[in-house]
């Protein structure tokens, strides 16, 4: 008997069925720079290069780690295309960049077009609020190296910002103000932390409804990812925003000294902001030091900018116009030998 492709498990008349499906949603996040639709080799853009003076490309990448599991878990995929988004726009933004395109990479055992059309909204929806464009991506099937029900994502990003306009936080100086713009909650880190805590310690499950929280585990835990591209520059154009700090993996300790000089530190005022109640209630039954949580977790501050004091309270007035959330969480300082980068306090 004659063996095909399909046998196998790989399905590429399912794939095919996925690529016209997704079209009219995939076209939706495109605008006249992007030149040809989806279902080429490669995908082409064109950069308006008379809007900048010397224009940059900057680029990122990520994923959505094992948040995957609890998506899984709930059987809900149509978030984590928003959180894939989000991860890489908004390290884009910190450096002042406009995102200009995404693309995305499905990698799953066996091919659910239910699934992949949801994880994929996801990720128009949020091309859509980051205002870049969808332009390629790649859906691959692969039979006993994923479990058929489960997926991995990535996503990768390119964003321009002219050269004299790149912050990098070289001008941050001592009594800068910090200021933090609140998150939607876990957004896409800690999560091999935060199952160990709550499905292996306290034995919960997904549809649990936490009282303190007011919604069941999986909606509050599906929570997505902000993106903050639009507001930030928004502010960008109009304040001097000397260091931009994009709270993921590593949390404050470890993601605020990427933008610091060597002779600066940042002084961080616990009670500043309010904590919202997942990261207690993890912390609680986690029993798990603060140190820790503030090297893990966003504790609900997603973005900081830190800017000069003159121009703090237009910044945060700029900021409530935006309907961003936000707070003054802390200052910098001079940093003598010795002295941790991050002082939590």
């Amino acid at each position: 008997m004659s063996l095909t492709y399909r046998d196998a498990g790989v399905d590429i008349d399912k794939q095919n069925q996925l690529v016209r499906a997704i079209k009219s949603s995939v076209r939706s996040t495109h605008g006249p720079e992007v030149i040809g639709g989806i279902g080429g080799f490669a995908g082409l853009f064109k950069l308006d290069t008379g809007a900048y003076t010397d224009p940059i490309l900057v680029s990122s990448t990520d994923g959505v780690g094992t948040k995957l599991k609890i998506a899984f878990m709930a059987d809900n995929h149509s978030t984590v295309g928003i959180d894939l988004v989000a991860m890489v726009v908004n390290d884009l933004v910190v450096v002042g960049a406009q995102p200009l395109f995404f693309l995305d990479y499905f990698a799953t055992g066996a091919l659910s077009l239910e699934r992949a059309k949801a994880v994929i909204s996801g990720i128009t929806r949020g091309c859509a609020e980051a205002g870049c464009a969808l332009i390629g991506g790649e859906t691959a099937e692969m039979p006993g190296f994923y479990r058929e029900d489960e997926y991995d994502l990535a996503g990768f990003g390119v964003g321009v910002v002219d050269a004299e306009k790149i912050i990098d936080g070289s001008r941050i100086a001592a009594k800068d103000v910090i200021i933090g713009i609140h998150s939607s909650g876990l957004h896409s880190n800690g999560f091999s932390l935060v199952r160990k805590v709550l499905f292996e310690r306290a034995k919960l499950r997904v549809d649990d409804y936490l009282e303190d929280i007011g919604r069941t585990l999986a909606e509050e835990l599906l929570t997505p990812t902000r993106i903050y591209v639009k507001s930030v520059l928004n502010v960008i154009r109009s304040f001097e925003i000397k260091g931009i700090v994009h709270i993921t993996g590593g949390g404050f300790v470890d993601n605020i000294p990427r933008v610091l000089p060597s002779r600066s530190c940042a002084r961080i005022r616990k009670g500043s902001w309010e904590v919202p109640p997942i990261f207690r209630f993890i912390q609680e039954v986690g029993k798990i030091e603060d140190h820790e949580m503030y090297r893990t977790f966003n504790m609900g501050v997603g973005m900081i900018l830190i800017v000069s004091p003159k121009d703090a309270d237009d910044v945060m007035l700029r900021l409530k116009g935006l309907k961003e959330t936000a707070d003054i969480i802390g200052y910098i300082d001079a940093r003598t030998k010795g002295m941790d980068p991050v002082i939590i306090s």
